[in-house]
């Protein structure tokens, strides 16, 4: 007993289906079923390597917990996730009887034992002791009808018990021992009901339990020849109260009885639910002559059987003895085989034959929580596995025009779903549905030429475009030459059915809805490349069935606005062409396509230009403005506000742009010339005309006191003062004055001016106001000018202010000289003064740079009161000089080292004579004053060099870091 369910003994599974042993068929789509091996029947049996010590009289299992009934008075009960320690419990019974049956609830934890003795004992899994049923002494019971809802491990909740006399008690059972005075486990056991049939009572076969929507119980119960339902409304916190509801209710309001002609004297009826689920969802009924079967429906307020059909016994077969419900099969146990039948159309699907070896077949159940299947002899467990229950369901659906369900057993193997499509589609092409055939032929993997020439032939060219817009829509972006053959005949496809349409005026909304379809064909971004890519071939496509008003929409699809302009620009609606401009504002249209519009729309053009700002180029709009200036002079006021607009608002500094406004101001608006050249200022850096080109387009328009600003701004103030002599001295003397810092020339051009108003206008007086007017002139300079007749009466004042302006500038200079004699004798005493100036110097007086006392070593005494040692001062000073004085001072400090070198012996010293020591005394002395001029010109703390360095900062950037970290 040790090893039980520890090895498996495989025993594979003769089936007998006749299709097995069938080569498949060539498939007719691009998939291929290759299996490396053989497939695995749905139902693989494997005997259970356990040899009983007694036989086994009954077996039960649920939630992965075992039990069987061995011998006469012994249970043995297996965990099947713990095989290796089975728990034997004896019944403890002394009397003559035997197990008749065992029910094992949902949890796996409550085992009911059903004796011959009419009597019930039982078992808890945590228990080593069966007790005594004392209330239900008297009954012998066929049938529990477990709490899902309400049973834990230690209760059971109220459940329902069938007896073979067809009473129907509701009790409750619970797991603990109770108090000093009540230790039965059963909490209550009252009767409820009484099935019978037309001879009166009989067994209560199954009983099953469930809930339903909005708290709708109910409860199936079965005899050997009847089925009966009962279903009511508990409220819902009532449960715990029990299952009375349900059978007090008149005899009118509950459902009809399900009746069968023949009995086997017993019956079973099978549930099948789904994962994650409750309640089950379907039911197979073993009776007489056959099984009933069908889908369950809580939701219906009459009977919950629905789409029941039944499945007759052969005549040659026995009787079977259980049933156990599958998904899609339900499993007949008979005394040497087990059969399996497809509940989707009744075929028999699989048998397995036992041999005599292990005795004859006793019992079939199915674990509801794990779904395997038991078998068990007097010697022998068997256990089948469902292996894939669904994989050929699809088939069968298939066969049957349920193609939806068909899709849904196979969404997982795409050779299958392919099979299934294809068969679809076929179904719906030979029903005449093509759009539906063409959406499903999509989906397949079929030639596509077959598909095509097959609603070609149809002459169905709406399914034949539904076809191959799904089949685009299918392919991959890198499929580039299928989607292109695909969206170039689509096109073609819908222009030619656009063109039918178009024809007929009484199809005119069809038409419309086929516009739509096409347009939103042309602007699915899923084409959208391929269409941009193929755009040359889509245009001419267009073109060929003569659909301009699509060749404009599909140009402004591809942004290719330049075919658009251009197509309304032939169509001279130049409007509409400048409206695509400025709605998309593509500038190089604006460039390609503007000298066109403005010959028609010139007002509407400068408009959009303005519009546009800075996004346009004006340099690049010359050539359309040259040739409208050209061809409608009556309107050259555009060009000219364009133009404006661009110097003025634009501040345009381009040259090309102020010499064409310049060259319209000249032509057409000279008015405007000459305030145009003064804004622009006469800072020849800051002019972005071209000088030369004004001064040759003023000149040869005649525009003299244009010319004369261009001679200003060009500096050449005597050609300009020549040119303003020819129209008006007073412009001439505003060109005179403007060479301020060559006094010499300012007189040369006043001379001009003098002798042009004494010769050409021989006016006296306006000689004496330029006299007036530059002080650089005087009489003496303009009286070679005058006539020998003129007398010395119209120059008498001339004479005297200039004489009286020559004695003043002598006083003044008398006075400077003697300012200056005053200032240098001044200057000599100070020195004096400086020579025979000291400072005294403490024995405690420190450096104020090193702040050591300051005697130690040579320094330097600072009238301010500073004072450094000689090293400290070079310290400060030198990191501040220029480099050119850093380079002379390390030069004469160099030099000065060589001069203060020792001599290398006595002997040598005493030979040099005394004229060449005082010359290196004297060197010495000049090299240290010129240190001192370098180094101690000013104090370092009192002189410029502090102030130079006032925007220093107090450490240096290099090494700031490393003094913050020297602070943390």
């Amino acid at each position: 007993m040790a090893s039980i369910l520890e090895q498996y003994e495989n025993d594979l599974s003769q089936a007998s289906l006749s299709n097995q042993g069938r080569s498949p068929d060539i498939p007719l789509s691009g998939y291929v079923n290759a299996r490396l091996e053989k497939e695995m029947p749905i139902f693989n049996k494997q005997r259970i390597d356990f040899t009983p010590p007694e036989n086994i009289n009954s077996l039960f299992v649920c939630s992965n917990q075992l039990c069987m009934s061995l011998g006469k008075d012994s249970i043995l009960r297996i965990d099947l996730m713990k095989a290796d320690q089975p728990n034997q419990v004896d019944l403890g019974r002394k009397d003559d009887f035997r197990v008749h049956k065992i029910f094992l609830d949902p949890t796996g934890s409550h085992l009911l034992i059903s004796v011959s003795s009419s009597e019930c004992l039982y078992l808890n899994r945590n228990a080593q002791k069966v007790r005594t049923l004392s209330r239900w002494r008297g009954h012998l019971v066929e049938s529990i009808g477990w709490n899902k809802l309400l049973g834990n491990e230690t209760s059971t909740g109220p459940i329902l018990v069938g007896t073979a006399q067809g009473l129907i008690f509701e009790a409750e059972i619970s797991a603990s021992e109770g108090g000093l005075f009540s230790t039965n486990p059963d909490q209550y056991f009252r009767n409820i009901h009484t099935l019978e049939e037309e001879t009166g009572p009989v067994p209560v076969c199954c009983l099953e339990i469930n809930r339903g929507y909005e708290n709708r119980f109910s409860v199936i119960a079965t005899t050997p020849k009847r089925l009966f339902q009962f279903a009511a409304k508990i409220p819902e916190g009532t449960e715990q109260q029990g299952f009375t509801p349900l059978f007090n209710q008149p005899v009118d309001d509950l459902p009809s009885i399900q009746e069968f002609p023949g009995s086997l004297g017993y019956s079973e009826i099978a549930f099948y639910t789904q994962k994650l689920r409750s309640i089950p969802s379907s039911f197979a009924w073993m009776m007489g002559n056959g099984v009933l079967y069908g889908n369950l429906d809580f939701s219906r307020p009459d009977s919950i059987l629905t789409d029941v059909q039944v499945w007759e016994y052969p005549s040659s077969v026995e009787k079977p003895m259980s049933i156990v419900l599958t998904q899609f099969h339900f499993l007949l146990l008979l005394p040497d085989r087990i059969k399996a039948i497809c509940i989707l159309n009744g075929q028999v699907v699989f048998e397995d034959v036992f041999t005599e070896k292990f005795g004859p077949l006793k019992k079939m159940l199915k674990d509801p929580s794990i779904g395997q299947i038991w078998i068990h002899t007097e010697r022998a467990v068997f256990r089948y596995h469902v292996e894939r229950e669904p994989r050929d369901v699809w088939k069968m659906y298939m066969s049957m025009g349920k193609f939806d369900l068909a899709k849904e057993f196979c969404r997982d193997r795409p050779e299958c779903m392919d099979t299934v499509l294809a068969s679809e589609a076929e179904h719906c092409f030979q029903s005449k549905k093509y759009i539906e055939s063409a959406k499903c032929y999509a989906l397949t993997q079929k030639y596509f030429e077959e598909v095509a020439l097959k609603f070609i032939e149809a002459k169905q060219e709406e399914a034949l475009m539904e076809y191959l817009q799904k089949k685009l829509s299918n392919l991959k972006s890198s499929e580039k030459i299928q989607v292109t053959l695909l969206t170039t005949w689509l096109t073609e496809l819908y222009l030619n059915h656009l063109g039918i349409l178009e024809s007929d005026t009484s199809k005119r909304s069809f038409y419309l809805k086929a516009r739509d379809e096409f347009r939103a064909f042309l602007s699915s971004p899923r084409n959208k490349e391929c269409l941009f890519n193929n755009r040359t071939s889509i245009h001419d496509l267009l073109a060929s069935h003569g659909d301009t008003e699509h060749m404009v929409y599909f140009a402004v699809l591809m942004q290719d606005y330049e075919r658009v302009v251009a197509h309304h620009c032939q169509h001279d609606d130049y409007n509409e062409a400048l409206n695509v401009l400025s709605k998309h504002k593509d500038e190089k249209l604006f460039y390609k396509f503007s000298p066109v519009l403005m010959q028609h729309i010139p007002t509407k053009v400068v408009d959009a230009w303005i519009a546009m700002g800075k996004k346009l180029d004006p340099k690049n709009l010359i050539p359309a403005l040259v040739n409208y200036s050209q061809s409608a002079g009556t309107q050259i006021n555009e060009a000219i506000r364009y133009m404006e607009y661009c110097v003025y608002m634009m501040k345009e500094t381009e040259q090309a742009i102020h010499n064409y406004l310049l060259s319209l101001y000249a032509q057409f608006r000279p008015d405007s010339l000459l305030s145009y050249l003064e804004k622009a200022g006469t800072n020849a850096n800051r002019i972005h005309y071209d000088l030369k080109y004004a001064l040759r387009l003023c000149a040869e328009h005649g525009h003299n006191r244009a010319c004369v600003h261009v001679y200003k701004v060009m500096e050449l103030y005597e050609e300009a003062v020549d040119l303003a002599l020819m129209v008006d001295v007073d412009l001439a003397k505003s060109c005179a004055d403007l060479p301020v810092d060559d006094e010499e020339l300012q007189k040369k051009l006043w001379l001009k001016i003098a002798r042009h108003v004494v010769q050409e206008e021989k006016d006296v007086k306006k000689a004496m106001v330029c006299l007036s007017s530059c002080h650089l002139l005087k009489i003496e300079d303009i009286l070679p000018f005058f006539p020998d007749f003129v007398t010395i009466d119209h120059f008498k004042e001339a004479i005297c202010n200039s004489l009286e302006d020559y004695n003043k500038h002598i006083e003044e200079l008398k006075r400077e000289m003697e300012d200056a004699t005053l200032s240098a004798k001044r200057i000599r005493e100070d020195m004096q003064e400086m020579r025979n100036k000291y400072g005294l110097v403490d024995p405690q007086d420190k450096c104020t740079f090193c702040d050591f006392p300051l005697l130690n070593r040579p320094f330097y005494l600072f009238l301010c009161g500073h004072m450094f040692h000689f090293d400290c001062l070079m310290q400060v000073v030198v990191p501040n000089l220029p480099s050119y004085k850093q380079v002379k001072l390390e030069d004469l400090q160099q030099k000065l080292a060589a001069a203060v070198q020792p001599p290398k012996s006595r002997s040598q010293a005493k030979e040099e004579d005394a004229i060449n020591l005082g010359k290196i005394q004297q060197n010495r002395e000049q090299i240290k004053a010129d240190i001192d001029d370098i180094v101690a010109a000013e104090c370092a703390y009192c002189g410029e060099l502090m102030i130079r360095t006032i925007d220093k900062p107090f450490i240096d950037p290099q090494k700031y870091k490393e003094e913050m970290l020297s602070w943390l």
